[in-house]
């Protein structure tokens, strides 16, 4: 049989006896979809908003909540949750802002001003301590993974707080005399006429979309979130796995860290508060189960752009911050109930699949010999003839 014939006779696929199934083209594109109405609706209703420099400046916008909920995707493959990720962010961002500004080194009088890259490596290498604490804790401790991460989110947003005294490190630009320039071209540069941080998402979505296809460990996530117990047996390292793929969120979180402080030229130790939850409605928009095993960075991507289109859109046509983020946890309850609907009934094996699985045993008890196989063979025949 065809690749073609078994997509169309596979129960739950665009085509269901032959006939092609729309709505469930519609359910499993819904992110495509959504994210084609906001764009008609926000140009009807705004002339400025169908605009090319208006799509890039949205676009480096979702740049944060792409890099966000693509970290947010690994762990959610795992069957995990990272709450953390906006304090991750905002703490990332606060780091960069300190060495940037200086370190005082009192013993010795002198103050160091690391060039650009040493601040992007020690941010992110924050990033992934941050989220290697996560991991260990829930990997090798066993905490839950919702209580692990609120608690490093509380951490980081305090570490934060501490570092500035709840103040905001201002003018990141630095200057030529110190070597320090150059950290806001993240932020404010164009290659090609694409801004930077789009650019950042669309290479740290082309690796990720890499490991997951085209590499053992991508396997190993997939298999982790489908069933972690089973998986450990076939001899998948599920602890390093779940380990990972927070070490991997919290670099993902630093890096969305200094794309944004870069942006602000500015970092603020609140910058990131609820930017979890956006992270989550991300991936939950873009078709990810969060129960493990589903989901893909394409829907991650598309569900970040429904979320950034959605609030630039809200803002351009002058609606409150405060109903912006009712229409966002709405969107996060409309996304879940999608994709109850959508992965229902999956779990469940068909019924001629479990009559398959209940014979085939059977069958191969009842022919100790291929004369006795051949035998049953030609009667099965016969009697399909005979009908």
């Amino acid at each position: 049989m065809s690749e073609t014939s078994q997509a169309a006779s596979r129960p739950g696929g665009l085509f269901s006896g032959g006939q092609f199934d729309l709505g469930r083209m519609l359910l499993e594109g819904r992110a495509f979809f959504a994210l084609i109405a906001i764009i008609l609706i926000f140009s009807a209703l705004s002339p400025v908003y169908f605009s090319t420099n208006n799509f890039l400046t949205m676009s480096s916008h979702v740049a944060i909540f792409g890099l966000l909920s693509i970290g947010m995707l690994l762990v959610i493959l795992t069957g995990g949750i990272d709450l953390s990720v906006g304090s991750t962010l905002g703490l990332a961002g606060v780091v960069a802002g300190y060495l940037m500004q200086g370190v005082h080194l009192d013993a010795f009088g002198v103050v160091l001003y690391p060039p650009v890259w040493v601040v992007v490596i020690l941010t992110c290498a924050l990033g992934a301590f941050v989220g290697a604490i996560n991991g260990v804790l829930i990997a090798y401790f066993k905490v839950p993974a919702f209580v692990a991460t609120l608690g490093l989110l509380y951490v980081a947003r305090g570490a934060a707080l501490l570092m500035t005294n709840g103040l905001t490190f201002n003018n990141l630009g630095g200057s030529p005399e110190l070597g320090n320039t150059g950290f806001d071209w993240l932020g404010f540069n164009r290659l090609l006429g694409v801004p930077i941080g789009v650019l950042v998402l669309a290479a740290v979505a082309i690796l990720v979309i890499l490991m997951l296809n085209r590499t053992p460990f991508g396997r190993w996530v997939y298999s982790t979130g489908g069933n972690a117990r089973a998986a450990e047996l076939s001899g998948v390292p599920v602890k390093r796995v779940q380990v990972s793929v927070y070490v991997l969120s919290g670099i993902c979180a630093a890096i969305a860290g200094l794309v944004l402080s870069s942006q602000l030229t500015s970092a603020g130790p609140t910058a990131g508060t609820t930017y979890e939850l956006t992270a989550i409605a991300g991936v939950v928009i873009g078709g990810a189960a969060l129960a493990g095993g589903r989901g893909n960075v394409r829907g991650t991507l598309l569900g970040a752009f429904v979320i950034g289109f959605l609030s630039d859109g809200l803002v351009i046509i002058g609606v409150s911050s405060y109903w912006q983020t009712v229409f966002t946890g709405a969107v996060i309850v409309l996304a879940v109930l999608l994709n109850s609907i959508q992965y229902k009934g999956r779990k469940k094996q068909p019924p001629a699949a479990k009559e398959g699985a209940s014979s085939s045993p059977a069958s191969e008890s009842s022919a100790p010999s291929s004369q006795t196989t051949s035998s049953s063979q030609e009667s099965a025949r016969e009697q399909a003839v005979g009908h």
